[in-house]
């Protein structure tokens, strides 16, 4: 679960370098002031149970409910966010397609009538 949201807050919100994939840890360190208060103290509790988990006996001791409801917080507030920026650049990769493709049509065009001799 930390993995995806640490993947979310990344996407989302910055802080990371070409080809690098931070931890929750670090992801809270880096951008966790970008998040409301609420969903600090969530990533929080994800962040301890990343932590906790790697030992056995302490991660049977995890208040799992409380982990869900962190991701879930998380989940909710971290995917909405730049909608419309997404929407915005498929519509722009989109429109740089089309407009390729009729740069190199035109040009196939002119190619032709410049080899048969009308221009």
């Amino acid at each position: 679960m930390s993995h995806e949201i640490a993947r979310l807050m990344a996407e989302r919100l910055g802080g990371i370098r070409r080809g690098e994939m931070p931890d929750m840890q670090v992801m809270l360190r880096r951008r966790g002031g970008s998040l409301p208060r609420k969903q600090r103290r969530a990533a929080r509790v994800l962040a301890e149970a990343e932590l906790h988990s790697a030992q056995p006996k302490i991660a049977r001791q995890m208040d799992l409910n409380a982990i869900s409801r962190a991701y879930n917080s998380l989940t909710d507030y971290l995917l909405p966010l730049g909608g419309m920026s997404r929407w915005r650049n498929r519509i722009l990769n989109f429109a740089a397609s089309v407009t390729l493709g009729l740069i190199v049509v035109t040009a196939v065009v002119i190619w032709l009538l410049v080899e048969r001799g009308y221009l």
